[in-house]
């Protein structure tokens, strides 16, 4: 599927891009060299601009290939990178994503999160059909469990497997 932008008044949700008049790469640094966002964000590496580049064409690959779908939260006026927000996981056939979400550090706590995700979520009951969307976090991840229960996600429990860093991994639900 081709990407779609999204308009959330406050923020502009796009494709991540890398060009002559808007390079998000920085900001993913910066924010991926966060020891919070480290903490919770343990299968991406993108500490170089090389590496930057990658996870950007990585996800354009995963909208083509039907996996993702994945926003650059953005300021509306600038394009300034202010986070992502993602359907990841997508079954188109069954009707299922898991959300993800990040804020860059020096953006956390402006309700950036609940805004993307709750963008994310209409386009994906919506245009997508999704029927059921789940939300994992670790435990000790307390904005995330916020993020979740603004978003209208219900608390299903602990997960059988711990997460990778060996936490607790708490699943939530929302369906369409």
């Amino acid at each position: 599927m081709e990407p779609v932008e999204l308009n959330e008044g406050s923020y502009h949700l796009r494709q991540l891009r890398a060009d002559r008049r808007l390079d998000d790469r920085p900001a993913l640094i910066e924010a991926f060299a966060d020891p919070a966002h480290r903490r919770y964000v343990l299968n991406y590496r993108v500490r170089t601009l090389d590496e930057a580049t990658e996870y950007i064409a990585l996800r354009l690959a995963q909208w083509a290939g039907d996996e993702r779908c994945s926003w650059a939260v953005a300021e509306p006026a600038t394009g300034r990178l202010l986070g992502e927000v993602g359907l990841r996981e997508l079954d188109l056939v069954a009707g299922y994503a898991e959300a993800a979400v990040w804020v860059h550090p020096a953006e956390r706590r402006r309700g950036i999160a609940s805004t993307a995700l709750d963008a994310a979520l209409r386009f994906g009951f919506g245009p997508l059909g999704l029927r059921a969307v789940s939300y994992r976090y670790e435990e000790s991840n307390t904005d995330s469990a916020a993020v979740a229960r603004r978003c209208g996600f219900t608390r299903i429990g602990q997960e059988p497997e711990p997460a990778p860093t060996g936490e607790p991994l708490i699943r939530w639900l929302r369906t369409a």
